[in-house]
């Protein structure tokens, strides 16, 4: 992205007045699936904002790594999960996507929020490890006008491909899909509910 894109965002995550003591979630589209995520092992966050479902990853039992194109959205979340207690498990940096995904993995989840780029659907699963669950979604031209940040009717199925698809909506603007990359999983998942697990406002999550 280009200084500007990172002006934009530092603006927008310094005008809003947030407490980051406390709650902690996944995006709302994906709560009802929580039992699919893995309570041990490895996760990347894209786009992480001030870090709300890093450190609900990081409570469930996983070591996180997630970024940000905004260093006032990486303080945010460094300060999140510092709060919680979390610090020793998340590691946030600030990175510029327009330059790839970083060199790290492989991932037992690889999450994606609300940030879409073509570019990167390949390295997405290939930073997952065989049977690692990916969880995507986007701004959606299904029941909203079409845009350029929008994905089209269909996009994410066709774009994951190389996934399982366990799961996939659009609808209301929004698309999100759950997948697992093909191959034995290293671990099997294990359920766990977080006492405090509930589906997250979006304003929570940037």
């Amino acid at each position: 992205m280009a200084d500007a894109d990172r002006e934009h965002w530092d603006r927008r995550y310094t005008a809003r007045d947030r407490t980051l003591a406390g709650h902690a979630a996944l995006p709302a589209v994906f709560a009802s699936h929580s039992d699919l995520f893995p309570t041990a092992g490895y996760a990347i966050e894209l786009a992480c904002g001030t870090g709300a479902a890093a450190v609900w990853l990081a409570r469930r039992g996983l070591r996180v790594w997630a970024c940000d194109i905004s260093p006032v959205a990486v303080a945010a979340a460094t300060e999140r999960a510092r709060l919680d207690g979390q610090s020793e498990r998340c590691t946030f940096e600030v990175v510029d996507l327009d330059h790839g995904i970083p060199g790290v993995g492989p991932a037992d989840v690889v999450l994606c929020s609300m940030f879409r780029d073509p570019r990167l659907d390949a390295a997405l699963v290939e930073r997952l490890a065989p049977g690692g669950l990916l969880a995507v979604s986007a701004l959606s031209e299904v029941g909203a006008a079409p845009g350029r940040f929008r994905a089209g009717p269909g996009e994410l199925l066709r774009a994951f491909g190389a996934v399982d698809v366990i799961e996939h909506g659009e609808a209301d603007g929004q698309a999100w899909l759950l997948g697992r990359r093909r191959g034995l999983p290293q671990r099997a998942p294990q359920a766990h509910r977080d006492p405090d697990d509930r589906p997250a406002h979006p304003d929570e999550l940037l």
